[in-house]
């Protein structure tokens, strides 16, 4: 039998009110979730393929990758590729990022057919992105930020959100002003990562500042940030109150990490993915990927996503090192396949 996961402070989790209490669905504007587990918007990873591995595994909601405004005006083709789906992926956010209030409402108004919700990125810590003046370097701008949400508010009818950070840096906390903003202009729903743009991604989420946000607004919070386990998932909402849970870099190579978190709400025990079933997966990503993209760019693209299933699986490292070695689909599926049946007969 399974032991009751821990969270990240070391006590269980498994309890009656995770069973009762926190086992919801989440409503983000007119949108009605199955339940409030969602898929982070993440550049170059998560496209159709890795979406659809996703929903599959119970998210309730997935983002395309951030979506450049000024590539929706100008460029066309090339930044519409971003927003492919299929009939299954649904409902599908779609996030966009820039700093001007009009393009951004443009950039509204031209991806509305693609999905059932737009986000717009005001947390991105990355250089090119905050150099523009886009992300996170919005939260040192809040008059902006209120224009652009009035803008895009007025532009579209579908639910909208913002993704955010706590400040520019740790001694700028300006999340609450620009939780409050979005809130007075018509934003559904708000998702915070509680580090500053400063920090990146090192250190620790402070999650009691998603406790903060959710205090203060009455529009969903949705927090984000060191969410890498089913048990982190749970002790989230537990900690904080918050509406729904964003999972990004703990999805990769991991789609189960939602099976695992929706059965420990139910009060159940979650099973984790057998060698086999990770293996089935990887080579579903790889098809998905050949059919969608293909097969250049899926051999090229896959090698990370392929990395990231061997993960905890004995002989990672040099299986990682063979992979980026290996040219042709073939010889590609077969190495994988051989890697995992070995670990398979050795267990």
């Amino acid at each position: 039998m399974l032991k009751c996961p821990k969270n990240r402070q070391g006590g269980l989790i498994f309890s009656p009110f995770l069973s009762g209490v926190m086992r919801k669905t989440l409503t983000i504007g007119s949108l009605q979730l199955d339940n409030n587990l969602i898929l982070a918007p993440m550049a170059g990873l998560t496209n159709l393929p890795m979406r659809v591995l996703a929903r599959e595994c119970g998210a309730a909601l997935t983002f395309t990758e951030m979506v450049s405004v000024n590539g929706l005006v100008r460029e066309g083709k090339k930044t519409f590729d971003l927003l492919r789906r299929d009939q299954e992926d649904r409902p599908l956010g779609i996030q966009i990022f820039g700093d001007d209030p009009d393009l951004l409402a443009e950039g509204a108004r031209l991806v509305e057919p693609y999905g059932e919700l737009i986000d717009i990125n005001m947390g991105c810590p990355v250089r090119k992105v905050v150099g523009s003046g886009a992300g996170s370097a919005l939260l040192r701008e809040p008059a902006k930020v209120a224009l652009i949400l009035k803008a895009v508010r007025k532009a579209t009818s579908l639910p909208l959100t913002i993704k955010i950070r706590t400040g520019w840096v740790v001694e700028e906390q300006s999340f609450l002003e620009i939780g409050r903003i979005a809130e007075a202009e018509g934003v559904d729903a708000v998702t915070l990562h509680p580090r500053s743009r400063a920090q990146m991604f090192e250190g620790h989420a402070d999650w009691s500042r998603i406790t903060e946000l959710k205090g203060a607004l009455s529009i969903p919070v949705i927090g984000s940030g060191d969410i890498f386990s089913a048990a982190d998932v749970t002790a989230m909402l537990a900690q904080t109150g918050c509406d729904g849970v964003m999972i990004a870099r703990g999805g990769l190579g991991n789609p189960w990490i939602f099976r695992e978190a929706l059965a420990l709400l139910r009060g159940e025990e979650p099973i984790p993915p057998a060698v086999g079933e990770k293996l089935a997966a990887a080579m579903r990503h790889l098809d998905l990927f050949i059919e969608t993209f293909g097969e250049h760019t899926a051999l090229r693209e896959m090698r990370k996503h392929l990395s990231w299933y061997a993960k905890g699986v004995p002989g990672v490292a040099q299986f990682r090192n063979m992979i980026n070695r290996i040219d042709g689909k073939e010889p590609l599926i077969a190495m994988v396949r051989g890697f995992f049946s070995e670990v398979v007969r050795d267990h």
